[in-house]
């Protein structure tokens, strides 16, 4: 099949209160910088180490740059907890129940997502989706946030505001 006879991924264009406003193909959400909606996933293993992983280098938005445990759109027509179901199997292959912790704003800091973290604890191996990942590692989150304060360009924007908001403001998990 050709690439071009594939349809573009559409989403939901919304407003600040995430209602929808309109329909549009995720090339012109992107150049627009329309907001539109995302999740995110925090997977922890029972040592309470965070898995983050590099954006394979063929993605078009902030590639090898590191970022959540999972990370994706919400598709048009697709509420937030059916998305984040769908990204953790596409992307890590896992099938884990998930706690939702927060929903931010969307803004430039989010790349214009209105986004909801969620979380779980899970000592399944992750199959990384060589299409979205690198490479992936569990460490543990004070780490993490040491190295983001060292190297902040090696982390993606929206990754290091969710785990600002999430050192600041989540119970930790408790292996």
């Amino acid at each position: 099949m050709n690439p071009a006879d594939v349809a573009e991924e559409l989403f939901d264009v919304v407003d600040e209160q995430d209602r929808v406003v309109d329909v549009l193909p995720r090339s012109v959400v992107h150049a627009r910088k329309l907001w539109h909606r995302a999740v995110h996933v925090f997977v922890f293993n029972t040592r309470g180490e965070l898995l983050i992983h590099q954006r394979s280098a063929s993605k078009d938005e902030e590639p090898l740059m590191w970022n959540s445990s999972c990370s994706g759109h919400v598709s048009s027509g697709e509420d937030y907890n059916l998305a984040v179901t769908r990204e953790l199997m596409e992307e890590l292959g896992l099938a884990t129940p998930m706690e939702f912790v927060v929903q931010l704003p969307a803004s430039p800091l989010l790349a214009y997502e209105h986004t909801r973290l969620y979380r779980t604890v899970t000592d399944e191996r992750p199959v990384f989706d060589p299409g979205e990942i690198a490479q992936g590692c569990f460490q543990p989150v004070s780490d993490i946030v040491a190295d983001v304060a060292v190297r902040p360009e090696i982390y993606s924007q929206p990754f290091k505001t969710l785990l600002a908001w999430y050192v600041t403001n989540a119970a930790p998990i408790r292996g």
